[in-house]
């Protein structure tokens, strides 16, 4: 092999130009955009939480407790730790305001804080104000302020007044910057704020209320995080502490943004696959063009090897063009939008070049290129001077050399390898991989049988005096490949978009269909002890109230097992991960189904039991007999497991994964929990009456909660169809290609029709019914990988049912014969206007 001689022969065939490339610079390039779009979007909001993380914290380190202040010795510890320390508490409670007769009640997510919020950062307030000023009392009444949403929802202007629970408060402004509020994770209602030693008369953060305490922590000089972090979890782990800090401000919009962009990036990938089909027909197409260079090449002495080399060096070229076009486009587009995209995340995003998402979507990029590259270049080697007397490309062999087929390896490997590391998912990346290569598997087999049977349809008694159709399908199933190119480009882009199309719709039938038939209309926390009769008294008389579920709650974190730290011998469970709510009864409660073991006496008074979730106990490896030490409210409570039931949390209604007998939690303070069943009438005079009576319980509308959720997965699903929309934008780019490179030899069947006395009008039927044919096979294709993989997500990812949303199913097969359809038909025109004698004389 001359290396030099096949790089002078490369050179100089690029001088021709790039139109022959075009399918091919269009798709990979779009593909390695739209990763490196969204690695950048992504590495900049990591950059903007690692730089903002003091400030989404509000403080340096965070310690976080239960339904409970700190302790003297955690108080004693923090003083003598930071420079200076602030206390907020945060809960969910009932904004009321009364006009008259009139009474409005909103859901409101209250942060009580003290002097010295915020220690980083500051809240933004219309009018302009600082805080003290705004939370000062006037005329007795404290002040408070809220988010926009909720004073339109209320009706509430700055100088109008509210309660929560039993104290009335003045709203002295509209919160429009809360410095920590991404930080403080995913709340039921928008925000309010008050100072806490306001709330001492409302009765919400009585002993037993649910509401949690964070301490923020500042420092003189950055100590070592992490050795302090290891400080207090050593001293304060099994009193239920929860330790923050600013290396991870906020660590659930983190995960999640990590999670979307691996998700987002795996995407992109399918989308490059896509594109390589593309890549692959380009080079597929362009070296059918160049058969005669190439054979002319051999018969003036050029190697095998010189001739490959001089290809693949050509397709190196185009490649690395291809991806910097591509990075320019991706690594650009954030710049071009920040605006946009800062407006509508709610967590700082530092929008600049990042460079390690480009690298990785340039590696993507060239690993794809020559991947799907390779099989074509290989057939070069094949190419003997012989064919200088052919007009094809078509008399080599099957398969590439043994050498090609380890090379091909390789790369897939390396792709496969790259991806899985990279996008900090493996398991999904493995599994997107395996769903992509059996896509194309399955989509190459459909590609086989459409031709196989086309060709055997051609050749049946009943297709003779129709000859479009005869035509249409002999041309299906001749030796070209044109079935394969657009049934792998279209049905695998389809593919894509099924697949989310089917899990957007079973989510949003989950949500909106049926989790709403068995929910509860109300779910009522911080019922007082004895508030209970009460509470139990008005809805019990209420002939629409078809069910009402109570129990008594207390939280608690669980802390060793058998006497060993829960984490060695759970590892990492979530169960154990935080504090979790623990109730008690004498009885079993309806419905109650125990698996294995026994519920205690009624009259029980021996030492605590306990009866475990079964399955979350099978997945800790519990058994009947284990010792669990439960910290609830600073006390140690140790209880044997006597007894496993199966506990749904689909329902929406009560269910504790702890469930202790009555003695062993005798005298711990606690409230009590209430989910209510009713009609939807009378869902606003429940609501009145309760809240009026009982000015200090929270109601949570659980219809609006899922609303709330099914808002998160919208935003969530309309991402993922955003990246299903450029993979499926590849495909077309790839299906017009495939288009395009037949034209010619479409020109030339024409012409041959033409002269065989066919007519225009059975001429273009017959490319109609070859486009919509093979876009028919690759829609059809589609429902079934997309519907299997959509039942993979929700079966074993979402763990729920799944049903085929067969609108979305017939959508994406006229889309795919509509577009293939298109397609052909503007690439018939040329064809069709073509004279025979001129065309056929050409190829004499």
């Amino acid at each position: 092999m001359n290396l030099g001689l096949a790089a002078r022969f490369a050179r100089r065939e690029l001088r021709g130009g790039l139109g022959a490339f075009r399918v091919f610079i269009a798709c990979l390039a779009l593909g390695v955009a739209a990763i490196a779009a969204v690695g950048s979007v992504r590495a900049g909001i990591e950059a903007g939480l690692e730089r903002e993380g003091a400030a989404l914290l509000g403080g340096d380190a965070e310690m976080e407790f239960t339904y409970r202040y700190a302790s003297e010795a955690e108080l004693a510890w923090m003083a003598q730790t930071a420079q200076a320390v602030s206390e907020v508490t945060d809960f969910r409670s009932m904004a009321v305001v009364t006009r008259g007769e009139e009474v409005e009640r909103g859901l409101t997510q209250v942060k009580s804080v003290d002097n010295f919020y915020p220690l980083i950062g500051a809240v933004g307030l219309t009018p302009e104000m600082t805080l003290p000023e705004a939370l000062g009392t006037e005329d007795g009444m404290p002040g408070a302020v809220m988010e926009q949403v909720l004073a339109d929802r209320l009706g509430l202007s700055p100088g109008d007044s509210f309660a929560l629970g039993l104290q009335e408060f003045r709203l002295s402004a509209i919160l429009t910057h809360e410095p920590d509020g991404a930080g403080d994770g995913f709340g039921l209602g928008p925000r309010t704020l008050v100072r806490t030693e306001d709330l001492a008369a409302s009765g919400l953060l009585a002993p037993g209320t649910l509401f949690s305490s964070k301490y923020r922590l500042r420092f003189e000089t950055t100590p070592d995080l992490a050795a302090l972090q290891g400080e207090a979890l050593a001293q304060f782990r099994d009193s239920g502490l929860r330790w923050r800090d600013s290396r991870n401000g906020a660590p659930g919009v983190q995960e999640f943004v990590q999670r979307i962009g691996a998700f987002l990036v795996l995407v992109g990938l399918a989308g490059l696959a896509v594109g390589g089909v593309g890549v692959s027909a380009a080079v597929r197409a362009y070296l059918a063009g160049k058969t005669a260079t190439i054979a002319t090449l051999r018969t003036l002495g050029a190697d095998r090897s010189t001739v490959f080399a001089s290809y693949l060096i050509q397709i190196g070229v185009l490649g690395t063009f291809s991806v910097l076009l591509g990075l320019i486009l991706g690594g650009g587009a954030p710049l071009l939008f920040a605006p946009f995209i800062e407006a509508r995340l709610p967590v700082p995003i530092e929008i600049q070049i990042h460079i390690g998402p480009l690298a990785e979507a340039a590696v993507y990029g060239i690993l794809t290129a020559f991947l799907f590259a390779l099989w074509p270049l290989a057939k070069t080697e094949d190419v003997r001077p012989a064919a200088l007397f052919r007009d094809a490309l078509g008399t080599v062999r099957a398969l590439p050399r043994g050498r090609y087929l380890l090379a091909m390896a390789v790369l897939l490997a390396l792709l496969v390898g790259l991806s899985a590391v990279l996008s900090g998912e493996p398991r999904l990346a493995l599994w997107t991989a395996g769903g992509l290569t059996g896509s194309l598997i399955v989509l190459m087999l459909a590609a086989f049988l459409a031709r196989r049977t086309a060709r055997w349809g051609a050749s049946r008694r009943g297709m003779r005096g129709r000859t479009s159709a005869r035509l249409a399908l002999g041309a299906i199933g001749g030796p070209r490949e044109e079935a394969a190119s657009v049934v792998l480009s279209l049905g695998l882009g389809l593919t894509v978009l099924a697949t989310v199309g089917q899990i957007d719709s079973n989510l949003r039938t989950a949500i909106q269909g049926d989790l709403p038939e068995v929910a509860p209309s109300y779910f009522f926390v911080d019922i007082q002890s004895d508030q209970l009769p009460g509470f139990l008294d008005r809805l019990n008389t209420d002939t629409q109230v078809s069910r009402v579920e109570t129990a008594p709650m207390l939280r608690g974190i669980i802390t060793q097992i058998n006497g060993r730290p829960a984490r060695e011998t759970a590892g990492e469970h979530w169960v154990i991960q935080g504090d979790r709510g623990i109730t008690y009864s004498a009885t079993p409660p309806d419905n109650t189904q125990i698996t294995e073991g026994r519920w205690w006496e009624a009259d029980y008074s021996g030492p605590p039991q306990v009866s475990f979730a079964a399955e979350e106990a099978t997945e800790m490896g519990l058994s009947l007999g284990d010792k669990l030490t439960v910290n609830i409210l600073g006390r140690d409570i140790e209880a044997e497991v006597t007894s496993f039931r199966v506990v749904d949390f689909s329902t929406a209604g009560i269910g504790f994964i702890l469930s202790m007998n009555p003695g062993a939690l005798a005298g711990a303070p606690h409230t009590h929990i209430s989910t209510v069943y009713a009609e939807a009438e009378a869902e606003a005079p429940i609501l009145r009456d309760l809240a009026s009576a009982f000015p200090n319980i929270t109601a949570i509308r659980v219809r609006d909660a899922i609303e709330r959720v099914a808002g998160i997965l919208s935003g969530l699903a309309a991402a993922t169809s955003y990246g299903a929309g450029a993979t499926l934008l590849t495909g077309f780019i790839v299906l017009i290609g495939a288009a395009a490179a037949g034209e010619r030899a479409r020109v030339y069947e024409a012409a041959v029709l033409k002269t065989l006395g066919a007519t225009r009008r059975q001429i273009l039927v017959s490319f109609a019914l070859r486009s919509a044919l093979l876009g028919a096979a690759a829609g059809g294709v589609a429902i079934l990988a997309g519907a299997l993989a959509g039942w993979g997500v929700m079966r074993f990812v979402m763990e729920t049912d799944f049903a085929v949303d067969w609108s979305s199913a017939i959508a994406i097969v006229l889309g795919g014969v509509l577009t293939t359809l298109a397609a052909g038909l503007i690439f018939a025109w040329r064809p069709l206007a073509s004279r025979p004698a001129r065309v056929l004389r050409a190829r004499e």
